[in-house]
C-alpha cells in the first residue's frame, strides 16, 4: 500500500484489503462476525479512465445482471471508448439497452476530455469534484471510480442501496439508513470505509444470495 500525502492511503493488493479487515473487526464486534460469513473480501480494483467511469454510468439504478448483459453488449459492438461512443448512433447505443439519459451521459463524458492521469495524484474530494462537473456523473458515481479505480481506501459510497440495506441487517436497524445516516455511521470506519463498504457488500451477497456490486 502506498501512503501519499496528497491521496491518503491507496489500496494496492489483497494484503491491504486484509488489513483494513482486521482493522475493523477489532474495533466493531459485527463487523468481525460478518467476516466469518464472508471470509476473505475482494480486492475490485480495475483500470482508471473513460471505460471504467462508462461502466460505472451503465451500473447507475439497474441491477448487477442487467448491468452485466448491458456491459457486454457494448464491448461486443466496439462502444467502450470514448471516440467510438461519441460516433454511434443513438439507436447503436439504444441497441445495447442504454437508455436515452444514459446515453447522453456517456456522450458527455466522452466529450468531456478529462485528464485521467491527473485525477490519479490529486485529493478524493478534488476527484469527486471534477467527475461530478460531468453530466450523469453524480457522487456515488464518483466515489464508485475513486474506490475502485484509484483505490483510494477511505472512501464509502453512501448512496449505494446495497450497502444501506446490507447495514440495516448487521447492525439490527429499525429502517434502512438515508445516505446522511449511513455516511455519518462511516466516520467511525475511517481510515478503512473503502474496506469496510467491501465488507457490507460481501455480508448482502451472503444474505440476500445476489450481488450488491459489480
Amino acid at each position: 500500500m502506498t501512503d501519499q500525502s496528497a491521496v491518503g492511503r491507496v489500496i494496492t493488493s489483497e494484503a491491504c484489503i486484509a488489513e483494513g479487515a482486521d482493522w475493523l473487526a477489532a474495533r466493531e464486534p459485527r463487523f468481525a462476525a460478518a467476516l466469518a460469513l464472508t471470509g476473505p473480501l475482494p480486492l475490485r480494483l480495475r483500470k482508471d479512465g473513460f471505460t471504467a467511469l462508462l461502466d460505472a454510468i451503465v451500473s447507475q439504478q439497474i441491477s448487477v445482471a442487467a448491468a452485466d448483459a448491458i456491459w457486454r453488449r457494448l464491448k461486443a459492438a466496439g462502444l467502450i471508448g470514448p471516440r467510438n461512443v461519441i460516433r454511434a448512433e443513438e439507436e447503436q447505443l439504444r441497441a445495447c439497452g442504454l437508455s436515452r439519459p444514459k446515453i447522453r451521459y456517456a456522450k458527455a463524458l466522452a466529450a468531456a476530455r478529462i485528464n485521467y492521469a491527473a485525477l490519479r495524484r490529486a485529493p478524493t474530494e478534488s476527484v469527486i469534484e471534477t467527475l461530478i462537473e460531468v453530466p450523469g456523473i453524480g457522487r456515488w458515481t464518483a466515489e464508485i471510480y475513486a474506490m475502485f479505480s484509484l483505490g483510494r481506501a477511505d472512501v464509502f459510497a453512501a448512496g449505494d442501496l446495497a450497502l444501506q440495506e446490507a447495514a440495516k441487517l448487521l447492525f439490527g436497524l429499525p429502517e434502512r439508513p438515508t445516505e446522511a445516516n449511513i455516511r455519518q455511521m462511516a466516520a467511525a470506519w475511517s481510515p478503512w470505509r473503502g474496506v469496510a463498504a467491501r465488507l457490507l457488500w460481501s455480508y448482502y451477497r451472503q444474505v440476500k444470495m445476489r450481488e450488491g456490486i459489480r
